[in-house]
């Protein structure tokens, strides 16, 4: 009987070792190109059923994983709000109108945490944002005017004290918080804290460029320098000085120049909700006779719940299907926005601080090394964070063997089908089985999930490359060929 066993456990080993062996020949053979030579390549891929180890390079290695990031943002904000967690917005007023519909005092857009105040579709669908990005908002002023309201002797208040006013986690860069894709954290978000601008050259020589943005709300200056001239080389300049409510437009363009535009970063989510929320009132007929400001809780100050009587409340679609956006298009505010709603409702502090206290806990309490991992924020665009393969697999197993197991393969972006991997995998068949988060940042490629349409026979993996110097494409079609690798693996 021992014979047996022992004969039966060097088979298991024999063909564990086999397994190993052929995924491995096929990962150093790819890893064998050029452009893979100049990179620094960490890769771990598991049986998250049992915990098997099917291959390891580098896995123990603390990397800037990028995007990846929010793979533990999101299963974090799973684990600790619920799939059904939802967000809230409110108005609120000290006392209600009058007779003749007059609010005396001020009326305050009370901000809770809400990604999904624009034009965005929820449940998520692949393809260009449509619609009104405003009216999520309309919808409130229609609320505020069927409540009686036709004058308000005061001011439009954006509060987002929710959280602390600590708008940018450390280490993104002043460049970043320019752009859309560094836009601010606030508790009263519109439109993803962020405008279109939209810029159409002159149609003759020296005519001036036209500018529009979207949504229409007067809140940048726009100093506009761009010259059209006959044969002038296409060269349209955007910039924002940090802090500045000045959009700069320069550079030279040909008439009927092709149209150029630029998403725009919101310096203040909460002033320039409010200043949108005034205009929709005063187009439906409400006097303001009062300012429009933001109203903010400075990092230290105690949290006082905003009190009064309520005109009207927006509720958020579940928090699953926010998650769905995260991952499927990397949306960076809403991983960071998750992640503070977490610090705030288990640590009673929406702080990048307080939620990295809770990420910490929950990771050690999954078994991860507190060595391997350094997070700042949520969405990965921070260069100060850091984790291993690893630490990313392991958060991975504990999503598989989860009952939210189904639901967070749905999270993921399609290889060669929608979200951030639409136009990965060129040249590779049936590879929709592959579900995963991207990761990219300057010298920075990640892609960490699962391989396997059979849950029984899925693998769980992370590829994350850091200080390449070819060029990001011939990186990515190196990580995609691993993934196709691992996925075929799975198959065996």
């Amino acid at each position: 009987m021992l014979r047996t066993t022992s004969f039966a456990a060097s088979l298991l080993l024999v063909s564990v070792a086999s397994t190993a062996q052929n995924l491995d020949e096929k990962v150093n053979q790819i890893l064998s190109e050029p452009a893979a030579q100049r990179a620094v390549f960490g890769i771990h891929v598991v049986e998250p059923a049992t915990g098997r180890v099917v291959y390891a390079r580098s896995a123990g290695l603390p990397m800037t994983p990028a995007s990846n990031t929010k793979l533990l943002a999101t299963v974090l904000s799973l684990a600790r709000l619920g799939p059904d967690y939802r967000f809230e917005t409110r108005i609120l007023t000290a006392k209600p109108p009058d007779s003749d519909g007059k609010i005396t005092g001020d009326l305050r857009l009370v901000g809770g945490g809400d990604p999904t105040m624009s034009a965005r579709e929820i449940p998520y669908k692949k393809g260009a944002i449509e619609g009104d990005p405003l009216k999520p908002l309309a919808e409130l002023a229609n609320k505020v005017v069927e409540a009686g309201v036709r004058i308000i002797d005061g001011d439009i208040i954006g509060d987002d004290t929710r959280w602390p006013w600590s708008p940018y986690p450390d280490g993104w860069t002043v460049d970043d918080t320019v752009w859309e894709y560094g836009a601010p954290v606030s508790a009263l978000t519109l439109n993803d804290n962020a405008l279109l601008l939209y810029i159409r050259p002159g149609k003759k020589p020296g005519e001036t460029a036209e500018i529009s943005l979207t949504p229409p709300v007067e809140y940048y200056t726009i100093h506009n320098t761009l010259k059209t001239h006959t044969g002038a080389p296409r060269s349209i300049t955007v910039d924002r000085q940090p802090n500045s409510r000045v959009l700069l437009i320069g550079g030279t363009a040909a008439p009927n120049g092709g149209a150029a535009s630029q998403l725009i970063a919101i310096d203040d989510p909460a002033a320039f909700a409010a200043q949108a929320f005034a205009e929709l009132l005063r187009a439906r007929g409400v006097t303001i006779r009062g300012s429009v400001r933001a109203a903010h809780r400075l990092p230290g100050q105690p949290y006082e719940p905003p009190t009064g009587v309520e005109l009207a409340r927006r509720v958020s679609p579940p928090l699953i299907e926010i998650l769905k956006v995260v991952n499927k298009v990397s949306q960076n505010l809403h991983a960071e926005i998750v992640l503070r709603e977490v610090g705030f409702i288990k640590r009673s502090e929406g702080t990048a601080d307080a939620a990295q206290e809770e990420m910490t806990e929950f990771l050690t309490g999954l078994g991860v090394d507190r060595k391997d991992f350094a997070l700042v924020d949520g969405s990965g665009l921070s260069r100060r964070t850091l984790a291993t393969p690893a630490t990313f697999t392991t958060v991975l197993r504990y999503m598989h063997n989860s009952p939210l197991r189904d639901a967070f393969w749905a999270l993921l972006p399609i290889a060669g089908e929608d979200g951030t991997l639409n136009n990965r995998f060129h040249g590779f068949k049936e590879v929709t089985a592959i579900r995963a988060k991207t990761g990219s940042i300057s010298h920075v490629a990640a892609l960490s999930g699962y391989a396997g349409e059979d849950s029984g026979r899925r693998l769980a993996f992370s590829i994350l490359v850091n200080d390449y110097t070819a060029p990001t494409s011939e990186i990515r079609a190196i990580v995609d060929k691993i993934a196709v690798a691992i996925l075929e693996e799975g198959k065996r």
